[in-house]
């Protein structure tokens, strides 16, 4: 079957796109790098919108449930360079007008590679942290080299601009066996939820004229996905090959810790595999190479395995998609394992696509609802497969990272509902419910001003705000988009919005003082 589909798409390369049959359910979005354009192609391969950005895409651009789009993007000026560098996120609405940015660039940090979207309308990216030789020593790094360790920084919308209300510093969590003069001093072994700084990686490239000489990119984060049922987080690492989770009910300053959080461990890793000898534990090696992509499966056959792009996991090095189905404890934080030895699964994904054709980069894959597989190749081409592999989509797109969305996605609703693109390929569904979805209040907490996104003012009868009593604290007009609870006390209060058809959507929101 692999053999035949091979061919198939090699015939089909003639053509820019090719629908094969009606499994193919909603649309891709793409944004080229470095390109300032952003598609939605939909499954008979005509672009169904364009967004014609004012800065151009670094990496990722995702889908709201609003119908606009989040997108990381290059930042004019950026003091540090490297693959899929930015320096900033953008909110844009379909008109590609920015709602509102975030820049995260200068001498010593800058936003790279991916984002995801996190709950309030916020935003989960990578950045560069950039650590002196002095730093690394202190920590007990073997080597005399600047690096750049790996940021997670959570930005929530704060007006027009954000703002970072989480974070988190791989050089927290860090263990060493070479030096007990210097900080992080232990086993390797007996420490698998912190990273070896001495860890031996697969490269050290990124950053031209940076920390080491141009190789001071030594861990390359380069995915990243956020489960909000666990308030995890999941990314990957291409030099050291290897899938991470860590926790992120914590707080900052839980974070750089070791025993807060839901699962009590503060900021440290939670999960990791792919590379086994990074913590000193027996068992193969299933990422060969570079790793992409970090995702969860939020439905489907494999729903709630965690599935990553393996550049080089199959025979001959081909490229895999594969989806591990972690061993998530009882307690439904924590993972398990036994002393001495790797996480579970050992030495294989538990269910592995061997990929069409090879990618040796930022490559992408989603889990449909039905079953069947989308897969990006980074610079190639597109295309989705059944459960059975049988070829049914593809589009010549040559993108680096392509994402899907079936006609049910509340942004493909909003979009049909906005008029923006046609109910052609998807059925629409009643415009209030779009609503529901979309309704949003931010910052959360606020010292007194909070913002309303989502709302449709045709079907809004108003909208009220109360305190936990019940009583009525104010009538807000349906057309205004500001709530100033200033006046008041800090406590809880709820923000309702009432509906023409007689449904309720209602956020809570902490004032704080």
């Amino acid at each position: 079957m692999k053999i035949f589909n091979l061919l198939l798409c090699c015939t089909l390369m003639l053509f820019s796109t090719v629908g094969f049959a009606q499994d193919f359910d909603g649309f891709a979005l793409y944004n080229n790098t470095n390109s300032n354009t952003a598609y939605l192609i939909d499954k008979n391969g005509d672009i169904a919108h364009t967004w014609n950005c004012p800065s151009a895409c670094n990496y990722t651009v995702l889908l709201m449930d609003s119908g606009n789009i989040m997108r990381g993007a290059v930042n004019n000026g950026n003091q540090i360079n490297g693959p899929a560098v930015g320096g900033k996120v953008q909110e844009l609405d379909p008109n590609a007008n920015v709602v509102w940015e975030f820049t995260y660039s200068n001498a010593d940090h800058v936003a790279h590679h991916d984002i995801t979207l996190m709950p309030q309308g916020g935003v989960l990216l990578t950045a560069w942290d950039t650590k002196s030789a002095a730093e690394m020593i202190q920590a007990g790094y073997a080597d005399n080299d600047e690096k750049y360790s790996t940021q997670l920084l959570e930005v929530q919308q704060n007006g027009t601009g954000g703002e970072i209300v989480w974070e988190w510093n791989l050089f927290d969590h860090l263990v060493q066996d070479y030096d007990a003069s210097k900080d992080n001093y232990g086993s390797v072994a007996d420490n698998p939820q912190l990273l070896d700084i001495n860890v031996e990686t697969s490269g050290g490239g990124g950053p031209g004229g940076g920390p080491g000489g141009g190789g001071g990119d030594w861990i390359h984060t380069n995915g990243v996905d956020y489960n909000a049922e666990l308030d995890q987080i999941a990314f990957t690492s291409r030099y050291l090959s290897e899938l991470f989770v860590i926790d992120h009910s914590t707080t900052t300053a839980e974070a750089a810790g070791h025993t807060a959080g839901n699962a009590g461990k503060g900021g440290d890793f939670l999960y990791r595999w792919g590379n086994p000898s990074n913590y000193d534990a027996p068992g193969a090696q299933v990422f060969p190479a570079a790793v992409h992509d970090a995702r969860w499966i939020p439905a489907g056959p494999r729903a709630g395995y965690i599935q990553v792009f393996n550049n080089e996991g199959g025979s001959g090095g081909s490229s895999t998609v594969d989806a591990i189905e972690t061993p998530l404890s009882a307690d439904g934080y924590n993972y398990d394992k036994t002393p001495g030895s790797a996480y579970a699964p050992f030495n294989a994904p538990t269910w592995r696509h061997e990929c069409l054709d090879n990618a040796d980069g930022q490559s992408s894959a989603i889990s449909m609802p039905n079953g069947n597989l989308y897969v990006n190749l980074s610079g190639e081409y597109m295309y989705e497969v059944d459960s059975n592999d049988n070829l049914i989509w593809q589009y010549g797109g040559e993108t680096r990272k392509g994402f899907r969305y079936t006609c049910d996605h509340p942004g493909i609703q909003a979009l049909i509902a906005q008029g923006v693109i046609s109910d052609a390929t998807c059925p629409p569904v009643a415009v209030e419910d779009v609503v529901l979805d979309d309704v949003r209040v931010f910052p959360n907490p606020s010292t007194g001003l909070f913002y309303i996104t989502g709302l449709n003012t045709d079907h809004i009868e108003d909208i009220i705000v109360t305190d936990v009593a019940g009583k009525l604290i104010a009538q807000i007009p349906v057309n205004q988009k500001e709530v100033d609870l200033s006046s008041q006390a800090a406590g809880m209060y709820f923000i309702t919005v009432r509906m023409m058809n007689k449904q309720l959507v209602t956020r809570k929101v902490s004032l704080m003082k």
